[in-house]
């Protein structure tokens, strides 16, 4: 398979699976000329989250908010006080895992300040990232955090591309938990990509790269240690905004 010299990689939320980030990207192999984006949510749940930190930090990756690293910083507001609502939160979402990869339990202030200056978004031309997705009713301008970290239905259930001339690009929700797909597999639905193919969960462990340039997907499991790439077409499954839509209804009933 013929490839360009320079590459663009998204990578999708790595959940401190420190040794598998390293494992997919020596089968990325990504030389100088390569870009590498990650989608947030390098911490929690997983055994190595300072690790992944330390590593996209140091090498100036551009990497996104995600809701994990948003509700790490909010376990510290006002001015550093810490809430306990919010604590409890976040260790309840594996924060506590986190805690347990630092020295001595401590997050430097260095972490918590590159945390608070990650970006909501980027839009690189025809693909634009973020980690959720984003409100289909709502200007762009006038989203926040609270799309962009957490939402979920409402943007997949979308019944035409928010952008017509870009595709988003998600993490966050795991893609086996939407209708028809297997762990491992990709989503897409209108305008959109989910990559979070679930790498802390026993379910799958599968950690995820889009070699967008390409259309070609990087992968390895955690858990069994087996690394495949093969095309995008043949990794991903598509989303019928219908049956995003009835899941909802049904829950809602329950």
């Amino acid at each position: 398979m013929s490839q360009t010299n320079q590459r663009r990689i998204v990578i999708g939320d790595v959940h401190g699976h420190y040794e598998g980030l390293m494992t997919l990207l020596t089968a990325i192999a990504p030389s100088s000329n390569d870009q590498l984006y990650f989608l947030g949510d390098l911490i929690d749940r997983g055994p190595q989250s300072s690790q992944v930190v330390n590593f996209v930090k140091q090498n100036n990756y551009p990497c996104l908010l995600g809701n994990h690293e948003q509700m790490l910083l909010n376990v510290l507001n006002n001015g550093g006080a810490t809430s306990t609502q919010a604590m409890q939160a976040w260790l309840y979402s594996g924060g506590q895992a986190t805690i347990a990869s630092y020295q001595e339990a401590t997050i430097p202030q260095e972490h918590i300040d590159w945390f608070k200056a990650l970006p909501t978004y980027l839009d690189l031309g025809d693909v634009w990232l973020t980690h959720a997705g984003l409100d289909p009713v709502i200007p762009l301008a006038k989203q926040t955090a609270e799309q962009f970290c957490w939402i979920r239905e409402e943007f997949h259930g979308i019944e035409k591309p928010y952008f017509p001339d870009k595709l988003i690009i998600i993490g966050h929700t795991i893609t086996f938990t939407l209708p028809g797909v297997n762990p491992g597999q990709l989503a897409q639905g209108r305008g959109w990509l989910d990559i979070d193919t679930g790498a802390y969960h026993p379910r799958s462990g599968w950690l995820t790269a889009l070699d967008v340039t390409n259309n070609l997907v990087y992968q390895v499991n955690v858990f069994r240690k087996r690394v495949r790439s093969l095309p995008l077409a043949e990794a991903t499954v598509t989303i019928d905004p219908a049956e995003i839509k009835g899941a909802r209804h049904n829950k809602q009933r329950a």
